[in-house]
């Protein structure tokens, strides 16, 4: 695996990340530091080691981002709980930072930081591994093309702030991996590409039980969050759209008069389904324009969810951004839900009718 970390290209970023880093801030409005170390992710920076205060957790359904394996950090201000008086758009305290860690084939590439500076303003930065795997440097704003060997032909970019922030900016800055379903310790055993969790990670019992939420909410303990869908294999597909599609297709997001609401994160399935089953959709399978349905049951392939999946055309691939390798575990899972029992499929469609009206 060839890397692009060379010492021109690192001098190159420090270079630009300096320039960047001052870009339309005054004094007193909080920038990325121009290094990792300088983030607070580590107590001992020489070793790498991770300060205790930065708490690690697993989102139960995991973004794909081209088999990268992922370490995540988040990391409260002392003193402070997260608003959860609306559960489905929790509110993070200002001060409040996230890490996430992306490595292949054993090697570091890029560590991303979000970090809550204000009410009103997150701030965004990638850092760069140096070939010695001992620091990262800030990326530019613009991010940074081809940066590592991930697969044969396929290189893994840096994305810009721009490409983060249509990600993860809908109507509101959302932090996709750490909501209520996301954490929930009721686990989909079959959640693609999930960790497993271990001990120090956070869940919703350990936000709970550390008085960490306002209002308490015990329930989530006693009756955690869990997509309650027909079958176990429709629970997974719900959960991995819900990742990979649902931040930009939502009621609330700038694509929003598309249509489409895949974005879960209470658990409720019929949003999904009443905008995808049986739906025209604004993009139709080219073989199949007649019979072309976001989801067409029993027919993958006059389904353009699963082509989208499947594709990695610029034109077409769904996520538009952020992958250029396909996800066969996934085109495997939506096709086979997809195709699932017609009959099935009925009584879903109709009990979603039924409590929708």
């Amino acid at each position: 695996m060839k890397f692009f970390t060379t010492s021109v290209a690192v001098a190159l970023f420090v270079a630009i990340s300096r320039a960047t880093a001052g870009q339309g801030a005054s004094a007193e409005t909080p920038v990325a530091p121009r290094l990792l170390s300088q983030t607070g992710l580590y107590a001992d920076v020489a070793g790498l080691k991770v300060d205790k205060r930065n708490r690690t957790f697993s989102p139960q359904y995991p973004l794909w981002s081209d088999g990268a394996s992922k370490r995540r950090w988040v990391r409260l201000p002392e003193g402070s709980q997260i608003n959860v008086a609306d559960l489905a758009n929790w509110e993070l305290p200002v001060g409040t930072k996230f890490w996430k860690e992306f490595a292949f084939n054993g090697r570091k590439v890029e560590t991303r930081l979000l970090w809550r500076t204000r009410q009103d303003r997150w701030v965004f930065a990638s850092y760069v591994w140096n070939d010695a795997q001992t620091e990262a440097t800030l990326a530019p704003e613009s991010g940074v093309a081809n940066i590592a060997e991930i697969a044969d032909g396929k290189r893994h970019s840096i994305p810009s702030v721009t490409e983060c922030r249509s990600c993860h900016d809908s109507n509101r800055t959302e932090t996709l991996g750490f909501n209520a379903l996301q954490l929930s310790d009721d686990r989909d055993p079959n959640a693609l590409h999930a960790e497993p969790l271990t001990d120090e990670m956070v869940t919703l019992k350990a936000l709970v039980n550390e008085n960490l939420m306002t209002p308490r909410r015990s329930d989530l303990v006693t009756t955690p969050p869990r997509i309650e869908a027909a079958s176990p294999l429709a629970r997974t597909a719900l959960g991995y759209l819900s990742t990979n599609c649902g931040s930009c297709h939502n009621t609330k997001g700038s694509i929003a008069s598309l249509g489409l609401d895949l974005r879960n994160t209470t658990g409720a399935e019929c949003a999904a389904i009443a905008t995808t089953v049986g739906k025209r959709g604004h993009w139709v399978v080219p073989e199949a324009r007649q019979t072309s349905r976001v989801i067409n049951p029993g027919s993958p392939e006059s389904s353009s969810l699963v082509r989208r999946v499947r594709s990695r055309r610029p034109i077409s691939q769904m996520p538009p951004v952020g992958t250029v390798v396909v996800d066969r575990q996934a085109v495997e899972l939506i096709t086979s839900w997809v195709q699932g029992n017609p009959e099935e499929w009925q009584r879903l469609t109709a009990r979603c009718a039924a409590q929708g009206s």
